[in-house]
């Protein structure tokens, strides 16, 4: 449920911008991080380790909001993102490679350690994700016009690159915490569903907000009991619960009249 309530509000931003991988890509320059400091000698799972991670999603973020562009250019930034994607996770693997119980760290990064996280890491983690979720809510303003209204932003003379490498760092952030508790495939899950279901129904921030998180904890509780009655993998259990429920709810959206249309349009 802590996953679900940053990651579904964040997942509408994603989406808002066009940016569906950008988590994947974050993701894995934060795996990255942790390999190379395999190579430096610290263990996964320690302070040290984590600045790692950070380092490595900051420099992620910093080449996002670099090579965001106002107008369409020739070249898209979801390539960008899909080309830092695919170095970041070469790289990974290189390092991994040398590094000692690197195969170890790239699975963790893969499938997460969810039925294996203790009270003291959820605490942690709930804690991080109150700090980041309340600077979020100060800056929604400015954040939800950058997202759902670029345009604008720009006509108030905002500078876009600043606030995009906030937010992306803020958003890196989040995935270098959440990847080892619930792994790539959930945790872009968690960020992408919800969001797509609320986009279904409406195109109000507030409305979205609601839909996203609804959707995403009830789809998140089916997952954990289908994996607790049916003795199943619990992530992929999880995983699979929330696209049962993006198809109810393309069903519903297709008995219901036309959704609210974007802002501006």
């Amino acid at each position: 449920m802590i996953l679900v309530a940053i990651h579904s509000y964040l997942g509408l931003h994603v989406i808002a911008r066009g940016v569906i991988f950008v988590d994947l890509s974050l993701a894995q320059m934060a795996a990255f991080g942790t390999t190379v400091g395999l190579l430096a000698g610290v263990m996964p799972g320690t302070t040290a380790s984590l600045l790692f991670s950070l380092s490595f999603t900051a420099i992620g973020a910093a080449m996002f909001a670099a090579t965001r562009r106002e107008h369409e250019g020739r070249v898209p930034q979801e390539a960008i993102i899909g080309i830092v994607y695919v170095v970041a996770s070469a790289a990974a693997l290189l390092a991994a490679d040398k590094a000692p119980k690197g195969a170890d760290a790239i699975k963790d990064v893969l499938v997460g350690t969810i039925l294996w996280v203790t009270w003291p890491t959820i605490i942690r983690v709930a804690v991080v994700y109150a700090i980041l979720g309340a600077v979020l809510f100060a800056l929604r303003k400015r954040f939800e016009t950058i997202s759902f209204d670029p345009k604008g932003a720009a006509s108030r003379g905002w500078r876009l690159r600043w606030w995009d490498f906030l937010f992306y760092l803020i958003f890196g952030s989040v995935i270098t915490l959440s990847v080892p508790l619930g792994g790539v495939l959930m945790v872009f899950t968690f960020l992408v569903v919800p969001a797509v279901i609320a986009f279904l129904f409406t195109a109000n921030p507030s409305k979205l907000t609601l839909v996203s998180w609804s959707s995403g904890a009830l789809a998140s509780a089916l997952g954990l009991w289908l994996s607790y009655r049916a003795d199943l993998p619990t992530g992929p259990t999880i995983v699979c619960s929330y696209g049962l429920v993006l198809i109810l709810a393309g069903i519903v959206r297709r008995l219901k009249p036309e959704a609210e249309g974007p802002p501006g349009h």
